[in-house]
């Protein structure tokens, strides 16, 4: 039997126990995207080697300077030899960075025709040097 002074108490929900299950979630979710990081093979013990070196790419330069003269690695060549000369130094089943150096003050149709060329050339990647401002 209930007595008429006691006042209803309004019915609460307590949310501290669904926090701490939606932090434990979370911690599961996060911890496990950590262990699902591509790996390009099998785990192994690889041997030591004191003369072994990281293999870079092969890199050519073009460089236009601000008069539009073209240099292929420091030699003075024309628009038209360019696609030749880029194709002669690409080794064959071998990857090659084109990096361009345009002077700023260059017009822009001529760096977009110097990249055309380069892309003609079969294995040949293309790269724009900039400079941090």
């Amino acid at each position: 039997m209930r007595l008429q002074d006691e006042p209803d108490i309004p019915a609460q929900i307590n949310i501290v126990p669904m926090i701490d299950v939606i932090f434990a979630i979370l911690t599961f979710f996060i911890m496990s995207t950590l262990f699902l990081t591509r790996s390009e093979g099998l785990p192994v013990n690889l041997p030591k080697a004191a003369t072994g070196q990281a293999e870079r790419p092969a890199q050519v330069t073009v460089t236009i300077d601000k008069s539009g003269k073209m240099f292929l690695d420091k030699q003075l060549i024309s628009l038209e030899q360019l696609e030749n000369g880029v194709r002669q130094k690409v080794q064959p089943q071998q990857q090659m960075m084109v990096v361009i150096n345009a002077d700023e003050g260059v017009n822009h149709g001529q760096v977009v025709a110097v990249m055309d060329l380069v892309r003609r050339v079969e294995g040949a990647k293309l790269a724009i040097a900039t400079q941090k401002p």
